[in-house]
């Protein structure tokens, strides 16, 4: 059964990045043109191209050095700490068996508003960072921020990161709190027939992987709406760079070596959609959730996320293909920038037309 968009966004691309993120971003560059930024960016890029264990665990840390501090430091704006005095937080844990016996903690912000109230909406979300770096309580303030307002229950997942957990083992945990969360939804004071899952980058990557998995089980009634953003999805960057934007050409050694990172056997797995969710069937795409996918003009993963939107409008699962203008990956979540709101804007809008109704 097709779904039925209602045609909610529709925003005119401007073919240049919003001057407040290029402003800061010839700042950011600036510290990588000589100095110690010189010297870590040409030892990433040696990294990337080396394949050995030692290089992994080196390109690891280099990377969680870089984005953790960068999440950190965003997430202490005001405007998104003002939103945690208004939310308690809780934590449980689902216990596993795909990957060792391993217990995924799970943290839940309820707007002080709801806590009263049984049969909430449930906004289950896995956290970015590439899938290698970041953690569930790095992402709190935007999570406290959604579930004020948004009115949703939130329900964070710390799964396991590569390279220590390859694929698909990353995603199952995420599966697997989301099957716990169902069936335990009267527990949680949440309608288990208004359960969305999302995530933004890696977190993106681990959603679309979960909607394989669903399909593949027939198990996409579990969820009312999937809101992927700004996702690894497929295996485009191995192609060649010259067919790629400015932002897909800039990353395309790290992404590949990210994919390696995250794959037990890149060369086994390389048809496999639970790792390249881009390469699901057309007929397992008929049985994805209802999917809004949220995108930024100049993100690195603009290509291979407008083929998949495309599919899945084709699929008839599409509901909405929401692309910022002017916003590059990251910059939407960031208060400090305009784009920031239509971003904001985008995802409560969401909510409360495909997910609360």
């Amino acid at each position: 059964m097709r779904v039925k968009s209602k045609g909610l966004f529709n925003f005119p691309l401007q073919g240049s990045v919003d001057e407040d993120v290029a402003q800061f971003e010839s700042s950011l560059e600036k510290e990588f043109v000589t100095g110690v930024g010189k010297l870590m960016l040409h030892k990433m890029e040696e990294l990337s191209k080396t394949e050995s264990e030692a290089s992994d665990r080196e390109f690891t840390e280099m990377i969680r050095g870089m984005i953790d501090p960068f999440i950190t430091q965003v997430g202490a704006h005001p405007v998104l700490q003002e939103y945690s005095a208004q939310t308690t937080e809780t934590i449980f844990s689902v216990p596993t068996t795909h990957h060792s016996a391993y217990n995924v903690p799970v943290h839940v912000y309820t707007p002080k508003t709801l806590a009263l109230k049984t049969c909430n909406s449930a906004y289950i979300y896995a956290h970015g960072g590439g899938g290698v770096a970041s953690t569930a309580t790095l992402a709190k303030p935007w999570l406290d921020y959604i579930a004020v307002k948004c009115g949703v229950v939130v329900f964070n997942v710390d799964y396991r990161l590569a390279p220590e957990v390859k694929s698909p083992n990353n995603v199952l945990d995420f599966y697997e709190c989301l099957k716990y969360i169902h069936n335990n939804a009267s527990v949680f004071n949440i309608d288990s027939g208004k359960i969305a899952i999302a995530g933004e980058c890696g977190g993106g990557y681990i959603c679309l992987g979960t909607m394989v998995l669903l399909a593949q089980r027939n198990e996409a009634h579990l969820v009312k709406l999937a809101m992927p953003g700004m996702s690894l999805i497929d295996d485009y960057c191995f192609s060649p760079p010259q067919t790629m934007t400015r932002e897909e050409r800039r990353d395309v050694l790290s992404m590949r070596k990210i994919w390696r990172l995250r794959a037990a056997d890149l060369d086994s797995q390389w048809d496999d959609p639970v790792l390249f969710p881009g390469k699901t069937s057309d007929n397992l795409l008929e049985k994805f959730p209802p999917t809004i996918i949220n995108e930024v003009e100049f993100d690195m993963f603009i290509t291979e996320t407008t083929r998949l939107a495309n599919r899945l409008r084709r699929a008839g699962r599409l509901l909405e293909f929401v692309v910022i203008p002017g916003a590059k990956n990251g910059s939407n979540l960031n208060p400090d920038f305009k784009c920031f709101t239509a971003w904001q804007h985008t995802v409560k809008l969401s909510i409360e037309e495909y997910l609360h109704k």
